[in-house]
C-alpha cells in the first residue's frame, strides 16, 4: 500500500506533467515549421482485431440504456460508442416526440446543451492560431462595454480570453438562471454587460462553471471573425467535419427528426417549450445527432498520440490537445469513477471541456449537457482511442445518461478492452540498454566513454557503483537472459536481467545532448 506523501507526491507530479495552467501558443505571428526527427515512433494499440472486438464485446450492453431510461422516465435515448473513426456501437430507445410517436434512431437530433462548449472553444482557438486574438487578450478589446466593469478587489487582474475558456473569471455559477436566456438578442446580452456583472470570485484565482463567459465567447468570435458565431462554428468546424445534421436552428431541423423535449413532474410528462437560437447558444445551442457527433468525437481522439502525419479537421493536433490540458486541477481524494470504483484522481476544466485524470495516468475528457427538455454526456479517452455519448430528451438527465455510460466503459475494462496505447524504444533507448547491460557486467573503460555523462560519476564514484553492482550481481547468480527495454519516454526507461530465481532490474535516463548518455543508473533486485 502506498503511503499518504507518496500518494500526494504522485498528484503533484501529475499536475505538474499532465496540466496546464498557461494560454499556450500565444504569438499572433504563424511560426515556420517544426524540424522534427524522423526516427521517433508514436505509441501504438498491441491488440490485433481491435475495433472488431470491442464491438462484439458491446452487442449485449443496450439494457444498461434501457433499464436507466425506464427507471428514471427518459422519454426517448439514443447512445453510442466510438473506437479511433468508427461508430461501432449504437442504440436507441423510446421516442423523440410522445404525441407523434416518432421512435429515436441514430438520425434523431437532441439539443446537447452544454456539450456545445466545446465547438465554441475550438472556434476561438482557430482564430488564435490564425493570429486574430490571443487567448491573453483582454476581454475589453472585444467588448469595450467591459472596460468599466466594477472588480471585487483593487489588485483584481483584467478578465482575459483565457479567463473565460477556462471559467476563471470570477463569474458565479449561473445554470440555472443562463438555462433559461438561451435566446437572448445580441442587444439584450450587451445591454446586461453595460448594466454590470457581480462576481463571486477575483479572476485568475478559482475555477467556477460560467455560461456568461462562454456567451461572451460567442461574441468575441462574431467580433473578430466579421461573422455570426454560429456561422463562423457552422463553416469553419462543421462542415470540414462532415457535420452536416448539425443545427443550431430548432425551426431549421426537419420535424420528423427532431427530439422534443420533456420534464417528469406528478408521475408524467410535461412537454418543454423549446427555445429559439440566440446570443448565448455559443453556451448550449446545437442540436444533433449520435451519428454525426460521432464525427466530432473521433476527431478529437484523432489527435492522439503526437506524431508527424499531415494535418487534417478544423485545427492543428496540438490545438485539440490543449483544449484538453487540465487547468486550476482539484485533488479528488476519494472519487467514483465508471460507477463503482473508488481512487483518487484530479479534476480540471481544459477548453469547453471537463477532464480528470487518475494516479495511473487514466485521462478522460467530455462534458455533460443540460437544458429545460434535454440532458446529455459524452466522454473520450485520448490514450485508449474510446469516445462514448448519450443524448435524451428529459430535462437534466446528463447524470442519468453518464451513468449507463460509465456501465459499457466498465464493461469493456472488466473484458481486456480497454487497453492504452504502447509506446515502442526509440533507437537511442534500444542501443543504449544493449550497452548499459555490458557496461554493469564489464566497466569496459571505453564503453564508459561512449556513453557515460559526464555527472554519472561526480553523483555516485565510479568505483563505488563497480562494488554494488558486482555485489547484486553475485546475489542474481547465472544471468539466464536480458528482457526488452520498457519505455518511459524517448530517454527513459528500464530493463531486467533475468536470473534463475531473482531479476536485476535496471533504470536508466538519458541526457538532452545531441548524442544522449547516460546520467541516470539504479540496480535493483526483485523477485
Amino acid at each position: 500500500m502506498k503511503s499518504i506523501p507518496l500518494i500526494f507526491l504522485n498528484i503533484i507530479l501529475l499536475c505538474l506533467c499532465g496540466c496546464s495552467t498557461r494560454s499556450g501558443h500565444e504569438s499572433a505571428e504563424k511560426a515556420a515549421p517544426n524540424q522534427f526527427s524522423t526516427s521517433y515512433v508514436p505509441p501504438v494499440f498491441k491488440e490485433q482485431e481491435r475495433i472488431q472486438k470491442i464491438g462484439l464485446a458491446l452487442a449485449e450492453s443496450h439494457h444498461y440504456y434501457i433499464e436507466y431510461s425506464a427507471n428514471q422516465h427518459l422519454p426517448g435515448i439514443a447512445y453510442g460508442l466510438v473506437v479511433d473513426d468508427s461508430l461501432v456501437f449504437f442504440g436507441a430507445s423510446g421516442v423523440t416526440n410522445l404525441e407523434t410517436g416518432s421512435s429515436v434512431t441514430e438520425h434523431s437530433l437532441f439539443r446537447i446543451a452544454s456539450m456545445t462548449k466545446s465547438f465554441t472553444a475550438m472556434a476561438i482557438l482557430k482564430l488564435r492560431d490564425e493570429g486574430k486574438l490571443s487567448l491573453s487578450d483582454p476581454v475589453s478589446r472585444y467588448m469595450p462595454e467591459l472596460e468599466q466593469l466594477k472588480y471585487l478587489t483593487a489588485d483584481a487582474s483584467t478578465i482575459t480570453i483565457f479567463n473565460l475558456l477556462t471559467m476563471t473569471a470570477g463569474f458565479p455559477e449561473d445554470n440555472p438562471w443562463g438555462d433559461r436566456f438561451l435566446d437572448i438578442s445580441d442587444d439584450a446580452l450587451m445591454g446586461q454587460v453595460e448594466e454590470g456583472i457581480s462576481f463571486s470570485s477575483v479572476p485568475s484565482l478559482h475555477y467556477e462553471y460560467s455560461n456568461l463567459g462562454f456567451g461572451l465567447l460567442g461574441h468575441i468570435i462574431t467580433a473578430v471573425s466579421d461573422l455570426p458565431y454560429q456561422e463562423y462554428i457552422t463553416r469553419n468546424i462543421l462542415h470540414p467535419l462532415d457535420m452536416t445534421s448539425t443545427f443550431w436552428e430548432y425551426s431549421e431541423v426537419p420535424e420528423e427528426l427532431l427530439a422534443q423535449g420533456y420534464w417528469w413532474e406528478d408521475e408524467r410528462w410535461v412537454a418543454e417549450p423549446l427555445l429559439h437560437d440566440g446570443a448565448f447558444g455559443a453556451m448550449g445551442g446545437l442540436i444533433t445527432s449520435i451519428e454525426d457527433f460521432s464525427k466530432y468525437v473521433s476527431y478529437h481522439l484523432s489527435a492522439w498520440p503526437a506524431r508527424s502525419d499531415a494535418e487534417s479537421g478544423p485545427v492543428k493536433r496540438s490545438t485539440l490537445r490543449e483544449m484538453h490540458s487540465l487547468n486550476k486541477p482539484r485533488y479528488l481524494s476519494d472519487s467514483k469513477w465508471f460507477g463503482n470504483d473508488t481512487r483518487p484522481m484530479i479534476q480540471g476544466y481544459g477548453y469547453g471541456l471537463r477532464g480528470i485524470k487518475d494516479l495511473e495516468g487514466v485521462l478522460e475528457m467530455g462534458h455533460g449537457g443540460g437544458l429545460p427538455g434535454f440532458g446529455s454526456s459524452y466522454m473520450f479517452y485520448p490514450q485508449h482511442g474510446i469516445g462514448i455519448m448519450a443524448f435524451s430528451n428529459l430535462t437534466y438527465a446528463g447524470g442519468i445518461v453518464k451513468k449507463a455510460n460509465y456501465k459499457v466503459i466498465s464493461k469493456l475494462i472488466d473484458q481486456g478492452l480497454f487497453r492504452p496505447r504502447i509506446l515502442p524504444a526509440s533507437e537511442i533507448l534500444e542501443l543504449r540498454k544493449e550497452q548499459v547491460a555490458q557496461l554493469i557486467v564489464s566497466w569496459d573503460p571505453e564503453l564508459e566513454k561512449d556513453i557515460v555523462a559526464a555527472n554519472l560519476y561526480m553523483d555516485i564514484s565510479r568505483e563505488r557503483r563497480m562494488s554494488e553492482a558486482s555485489e547484486l550481481l553475485n546475489q542474481l547468480g547465472e544471468i539466464v537472459s536480458t528482457g526488452p527495454v520498457i519505455p518511459e519516454n524517448q530517454l527513459r526507461g528500464s530493463f531486467f536481467l533475468k536470473g534463475k530465481e531473482q531479476n536485476l532490474r535496471v533504470d536508466f535516463t538519458l541526457t538532452p545532448e545531441a548524442d544522449p548518455k547516460v546520467q541516470w543508473l539504479t540496480l535493483q533486485l526483485t523477485d
